[in-house]
């Protein structure tokens, strides 16, 4: 189709990159041929860490004054899954009816197409505007993110490298262009619960000590108490349990150990410490408990044995208090589509859970509705309507940033 609008035109040779994470498909490629001809000093580094993948990552900048308006974003997709089942080749970008179809079309190859348009818009009119303007592209984001954004942030502060404000171009909208402009993100911790018991026969449980029986009890503890109401910019935290598992395929056998994985996102009355200390509180006072571990002849039972184990790296809860910065993608926002966004700290973790260590940041891309599905697509009026309101928080910011 060769009458596509220029993020479209983009957006379709990106989703024939095949960067599945931690691949880089050909992707940076894509975006490199794209940005140096611009004017972008584009510098490509590879993060490695013991224990997980190499991860190839690009840092464009065109300008050497500040401010430096960074936009950061990830070209790595999650997997197809039954590619038979998907309408068209999930890496051709086909266009079927208004909407093309592809792994990454909103998440988040789309708002990189849609900025690097938006960047040409803007250059074509200012090219000597007082700024910089920087891309942060990672190939990491959807896997580990061990040797991704955070490696490449960490490597810009050794060389002196100033971000003075970043977008994330996250698919931040519900239902429809407008919807909402993310300015925070609740805190994120994930961890294992074991339960040890005694293993033995089925008909004869005065002889084991079945862990089940804790389990239950355990994460029951955890899931049914609120941890709080919520607060003025964040929703109540909440923990769910994601798996139990005892690893036993026999029915008269009463099990050894019993886990548990759990996660638990969190907003600003709890940090990592104190909703671990919550936690551990909860998980303490259901260990003696005797509701589901009666008396047996010989006397009662012993406390739930437990430990949990955390993953390693927390994510923590923030909010981005920079009124200029919210307030310039809000404008143009409302600006293009007539609607005022709302101001979220909703949905799951993301990059910028990084980049807030290091300057404001604020998100906001397409709609999300699609993303991680089969058949994951875009609107091609909504790559028209986010290129149009990039073009217009650019020229916004960099007008207000030199007044």
């Amino acid at each position: 189709m060769s009458d596509l609008a220029p993020a479209a035109a983009i957006l379709r040779d990106l989703i024939r990159c095949p960067s599945v994470t931690p691949e880089e498909g050909g992707a940076l490629d894509y975006l490199e041929s794209r940005l140096a001809p611009l004017g972008f000093n584009v510098v490509r580094r590879v993060a490695a860490a013991p224990g997980t993948p190499d991860v190839e990552n690009l840092y464009a900048r065109f300008g050497t004054r500040g401010p430096n308006l960074c936009f950061a974003g990830h070209t790595d997709v999650v997997p197809t899954g039954d590619e038979q089942s998907w309408s068209a080749d999930p890496f051709q970008g086909e266009i079927i009816g208004s909407e093309m179809v592809g792994r990454g079309a909103v998440d988040m190859k789309g708002g990189i197409a849609c900025f690097i348009a938006a960047v040409e818009n803007f250059l074509a009119g200012k090219p000597a505007f007082a700024g910089s303007l920087s891309f942060l592209i990672t190939g990491d984001e959807e896997g580990p993110a061990i040797n991704g954004t955070s490696a490449i942030l960490d490597w810009l502060v050794e060389q002196g490298e100033t971000i003075d404000a970043c977008l994330v171009g996250e698919p931040t909208n519900p239902k429809a262009m407008g919807d909402a402009v993310k300015i925070g993100r609740r805190g994120s911790v994930s961890g294992t619960l074991t339960v040890t018991g005694v293993q033995g026969h089925a008909a004869y449980p005065h002889l084991a000590d079945n862990p089940v029986r804790g389990m239950v009890a355990l994460t029951q503890a955890l899931m049914a108490e609120p941890f709080d109401a919520g607060t003025r910019d964040f929703q109540p935290t909440n923990l769910e349990v994601t798996s139990i598992d005892v690893g036993n395929p026999a029915y008269n056998v009463i099990p050894a150990q019993a886990t548990a994985r759990f996660n638990i996102r969190f907003n600003d009355t709890w940090s990592a410490d104190s909703v671990k200390a919550e936690i551990l509180r909860r998980l303490e006072a259901a260990a003696s408990d005797d509701l589901l571990r009666p008396a047996l002849p010989d006397g009662p039972r012993e406390p739930v044995q437990f430990r949990v184990d955390y993953t390693d790296r927390p994510s923590h809860v923030f909010l981005t208090r920079d009124e200029h910065l919210i307030a310039t993608i809000s404008g143009a926002v409302k600006s293009e589509t007539g609607r005022a966004p709302e101001l979220s700290t909703g949905g799951g973790t993301s990059d910028a859970r990084f980049i807030k260590d290091v300057c404001p940041v604020v998100e906001f891309g397409l709609v999300g509705q699609t993303m991680h599905q089969i058949d994951e697509r875009v609107a091609l009026a909504d790559l028209e309507q986010l290129t149009a309101i990039y073009t217009r928080f650019i020229d916004d910011f960099f007008a207000d940033a030199s007044s």
